[in-house]
């Protein structure tokens, strides 16, 4: 056996000898049934310690180069004709360009992180065994239910837990709809809106039809002669235009939806931010005939990374839904479903809303 120099790998030594080793046998420098050295004896030879002779040999046990026989040593292993295995190695190979790392984004300056960090540290603490298992479909209930106190004392909004889904941003939960309701059926679309609602609709496989906005939401004429059936929303700050519908036009959309059939997508991404007075009405609360799907997020309330959200079904469409989408996981890990759902509890999220709101304010 030759005289492996570890040192130029610039990694672990264990490392270094194991990909020396699986090179040689992978040329046939090293034979099948060739004996090799002692663990002590070639850690002497290479000035290494046992510990990392010993680490190599295991790998390339793990992984069928070698054979330990029990006190006789370590055996290369029949692994084809010599150099049908290709040798690890930087030979031939570019340095790795390694990516510019991300810098902060402008919602990191509002994050309340040592709230949240406390808080986790709380949940880690006391929960234990639960944040191992495996989520509900539809999210956990000490989620599902912290979301439904939430929306009834701050928003207004009554919502059996039940109804609440739990998923990882509104991407996910906008594919969880066409699951639902089909992709046979054509959505319409506020336009210009955001790029991924009609991207994930029409990735869904589902038609998408474009209704244009005007300074108060989707213009009547447009809304009239839709032939959609479902209709997706926001009435509140539509991006990119801004709009917001005042009530009148709310009203008209409910009414669009009275047709057999129909639904609206109510998405209401960044409405925990209203400026004045109380929360202006949801479609979901001023529905009485069962037609509205409520999605909201965190990620703008708290962060782009709290890739959380949830919808609210109406009633009618629970059994579909359960039929239809219930047997998909929920992407949310447990962990954080937790921290979420204590940090709503303790009033941390709404004390961090009114921080917010005050701050833009006053900007």
């Amino acid at each position: 056996m030759r005289t492996y120099d570890l040192t130029k790998s610039g990694g672990p030594l264990y490392y270094a000898l194991y990909r020396a080793l699986r090179d040689d046998i992978a040329a046939g420098a090293l034979t099948a049934g060739e004996k090799l050295p002692g663990k002590r004896a070639l850690a002497e030879r290479l000035g290494v310690s046992v510990v990392t002779v010993e680490t190599a040999y295991q790998m390339l046990a793990d992984e069928g180069y070698i054979r330990s026989r029990e006190r006789s040593g370590h055996y290369v292993q029949a692994i084809g004709a010599a150099g049908s295995v290709p040798a690890i190695g930087d030979a031939g190979r570019e340095p790795l360009r390694l990516l510019p790392e991300e810098e902060p984004g402008p919602g990191a300056a509002d994050f309340p992180y040592s709230l949240w960090f406390k808080t986790l540290r709380q949940v880690m603490a006391d929960q234990g065994k639960r944040l191992v298992d495996r989520s509900p479909n539809e999210g956990c209930a000490v989620l599902r239910n912290a979301i439904a106190r939430y929306l009834l004392r701050y928003r207004g909004m009554y919502a059996q837990p039940e109804r609440i889904v739990v998923g990882s941003g509104s991407e996910q939960l906008y594919q969880a709809v066409v699951r639902m309701l089909g992709h046979e059926r054509t959505y319409a679309i506020e336009w210009p809106s955001y790029g991924q609602i009609e991207a994930v609709y029409r990735g869904a496989g589902a038609n998408v039809e474009r209704l244009p906005i005007g300074p108060d939401g989707i213009r009547s004429d447009a809304l009239a002669a839709a032939e959609a059936d479902v209709l997706h929303v926001t009435p509140f700050h539509s991006w990119p235009t801004g709009a917001s519908a005042p009530a009148a036009k709310r009203y008209e959309y409910l009414a669009w939806a009275e047709r057999p059939g129909r639904f609206i997508v109510e998405d209401d991404f960044d409405s925990e931010f209203f400026q004045r007075g109380k929360p202006p009405d949801t479609l979901y609360a001023l529905d009485d005939r069962d037609r509205v799907i409520y999605l909201n997020t965190f990620s703008k309330s708290l962060a782009p990374s709290m890739r959380m959200g949830y919808m609210i079904l109406p009633e009618g469409l629970l059994g579909t839904y359960r039929e239809r989408v219930g047997m998909y996981s929920c992407t949310v890990p447990v962990l954080e479903q937790y921290a979420l759902a204590a940090f709503i509890d303790q009033g941390h999220f709404e004390r961090h809303l009114n921080r917010v709101r005050r701050r833009q304010r006053s900007g």
